[in-house]
């Protein structure tokens, strides 16, 4: 595309785009062009082993640039990390059980959430450790929780049933979403914050308000537990992934089912779309992988090789490549147009269950059940 007349295009209706910054918006269209058009032939080689708790870890996550990264343990605490040295930052501790969810307030990332088996949530500074709030008021476990993109609330799941939206800044409670008649597992936001998803293991998804806690919509038609929902960038779509071995696709704005994405011998174990929306993966227990075009809802790449179920699965950044998690204790990093196999992430003696990409795509971190994490490079 020529560059130049692409925002020009984009000028006629967009407003925003004035005169004086169309050169800096050519410009970055530029750099674009030459991200996409670079070559990608990384190979990841392993930088550090860390033996990050002296307990299992839960989980892993990085901020936005990839500078830092934390861990969830059993051992009751939560770890921060620096990506470039492999160093331990800080140790929060303060739970009274397991930390099982973790996340930091991306793309801010000065603000790290933990949610524990001792019902509450805790959110801590990321530069110097502090808690500024304990979240009170589930009656269970906390099993999932997440960030809006404003970074003004926090969402915690529950084994209540119910998940309960937080205010970051005054540390109260701001609503309770009830509706669901088991656990939810699994919850996220849309990029622009006015809609929650929550995932249960009652075979349903619930869409709801931010604003006033209402559940908008009932997405219902997996006929087993849903592992794993996600909203794809332009909040158009959810996906969905479900025990019952199928993936469905989902209009956000209406709730109505748009697709069932099938193929899998075994339940699905996660789902994601590319940040472009374009396409979606999905892990499955029967050990391989599946790509569908979300517009065609056709499966355009099988990712076969692993020696056990795929519990994680994500696309890098650009969205060309696809990394899995599996209890074959390896990371493997595909093609995501062919489904070719680029490069097996050897060398942990456990299952993986945790991988992540940092933001430019050059750095990888896999968590696994060794009690260790792996920095790649």
């Amino acid at each position: 595309t020529d560059a130049i007349a692409l925002v020009e295009e984009i000028q006629k209706g967009e407003p925003l785009i004035t005169a004086s910054c169309k050169e800096r918006v050519i410009y970055l269209v530029q750099r674009l062009q030459e991200k996409l058009g670079e070559k990608e032939d990384h190979k990841f080689y392993l930088f550090k082993v860390l033996r990050a708790h002296i307990l299992p870890l839960t989980n892993v996550a990085f901020n936005k640039s990839g500078s830092r990264f934390i861990t969830g343990s059993y051992d009751r605490t939560c770890k921060l990390w620096d990506t470039a040295s492999g160093e331990e930052l800080r140790t929060l501790e303060g739970h009274g059980n397991v930390v099982y969810a973790i996340a930091f307030n991306n793309p801010y990332g000065d603000k790290i959430a933990t949610g524990s088996f001792d019902k509450t949530c805790k959110l801590w500074s990321t530069e110097t450790g502090k808690c500024y709030h304990t979240f009170r008021g589930h009656s269970a476990e906390i099993v999932c929780l997440s960030f809006n993109l404003q970074s003004t609330l926090v969402a915690t799941g529950s084994m209540d049933t119910t998940a309960k939206l937080w205010d970051i800044e005054k540390g109260d409670e701001i609503v309770t979403l009830s509706g669901h008649s088991a656990e939810i597992i699994a919850l996220s936001f849309n990029t622009t914050g006015d809609r929650i998803i929550t995932a249960s293991f009652d075979h349903t998804v619930g869409v709801w308000d931010v604003g006033t806690g209402r559940m908008l919509h009932t997405l219902r038609g997996h006929r087993a537990e849903i592992s794993s929902a996600q909203f794809n960038w332009d909040c158009s779509l959810i996906v969905t992934g479900s025990m019952d071995k199928t993936c469905m696709l989902w209009n956000a704005m209406t709730g109505l089912h748009i697709a069932t994405l099938k193929g899998h011998s075994d339940e699905i174990l996660d789902v994601c779309f590319d940040y472009t929306g374009q396409r979606v993966a999905a892990a499955s227990s029967d050990g391989s992988a599946r790509v569908y075009n979300a517009e065609t809802k056709e499966c355009i790449a099988e990712l076969e090789g692993h020696g056990g179920e795929i519990s994680k699965i994500c696309f890098s950044p650009k969205g060309n490549r696809i990394l899995t998690a599996s209890s074959d204790k390896t990371a493997r990093l595909w093609d995501a147009a062919t489904g070719q196999c680029l490069q097996i992430l050897e060398g942990h003696t456990d299952e993986i269950f945790s991988c992540a990409f940092n933001y430019k795509g050059d750095i990888i971190i896999t968590g696994s059940k060794d009690n260790t994490c792996r920095i790649w490079h």
